[in-house]
């Protein structure tokens, strides 16, 4: 007699926390260009299947599985979710970076050097604060004191951490290219930009292989 299980497929980013994307990416990296041991470490980390049960799965049953985790994870680039509740606080993504504190901007680019990486988190408690004053969609955020609960940030879904890396990112892209542009020079992004966006956002389209 055959035994049934139940398996919970994730449809969008929102069901995966930065803790979880963390492990998966970092197996991802492990296993590069090992197509079985890719799609089985998507199986473990999003689906808590085990690599034993997956190649038991049924021919259709694993393509449906496989096509489903395709169709999100292979879309990084999300839009920035500007505000969320978390344990009855209401946080706001910093509403005008080119006033961020000073040495907040600094933690900011020691901690982003390698894109989404352990240190994310502690990005996040800096871009997202704790919402003081609020009329319609305006809102005020608590001033940075470098002492920031940032462990939290790694329950919170990656739609929200990848639409503020993207925002982010972009930020910084479109800032550079002027710097560049009033500069007269190539406006082209740097190689080191491009490595960070690849391990970041990318890194999880190994799946598609």
């Amino acid at each position: 007699m055959k035994k049934e299980i139940t398996i919970e497929v994730p449809t969008n980013w929102s069901a995966i926390p930065l803790s979880k994307y963390l492990e998966l990416s970092s197996d991802l990296k492990a296993y590069e260009g090992e197509q079985d041991a890719i799609l089985a470490t998507m199986f473990y980390h999003l689906c808590n299947v085990r690599p034993e049960t997956m190649f038991k799965l049924d021919t259709e049953t694993f393509m449906n599985i496989k096509n489903d985790l395709i169709a999100f994870t292979g879309n990084t680039e999300l839009p920035l979710v500007k505000s969320f509740f978390y344990k009855g606080v209401e946080y706001g993504f910093y509403p005008n970076l080119s006033k961020i504190e000073y040495g907040a901007y600094l933690d900011i680019t020691k901690y982003t050097s390698e894109g989404i990486t352990e240190d994310w988190a502690k990005v996040m408690a800096i871009l997202y604060r704790p919402i003081t004053k609020k009329v319609g969609k305006l809102y005020e955020v608590a001033s940075y004191t470098g002492e920031e609960e940032w462990e939290f940030f790694k329950d919170l879904g990656m739609d929200i951490h990848f639409g503020a890396w993207w925002f982010f990112f972009t930020l910084s892209r479109d800032l550079l290219s002027g710097i560049l542009k009033s500069l007269g020079t190539s406006t082209d992004i740097p190689q080191n930009i491009r490595q960070v966006l690849q391990e970041s956002g990318e890194v999880i389209q190994q799946s598609s292989l």
